[in-house]
């Protein structure tokens, strides 16, 4: 005779790994490493520091 299986804990564990899987399917589409955020945060700083300079003093 074969063991019981829980469905409700089965459909549980599948649902979490399908969302496990897009998740990683989204951060190979959609992220960044941090490499590439730290020189987007520091090219945003350079160009609004340019800004500034430019003003005119009223």
């Amino acid at each position: 005779m074969a063991t019981p299986v829980n469905l409700n804990k089965a459909r549980k564990a599948k649902a979490r790994a399908d969302k496990s899987a897009q998740a990683d399917a989204n951060a190979v589409k959609f992220g960044r490493t941090k490499s590439e955020k730290d020189s987007a945060r520091k090219e945003a700083d350079r160009a609004l520091r340019a800004l500034d300079n430019h003003k005119r003093d009223t």
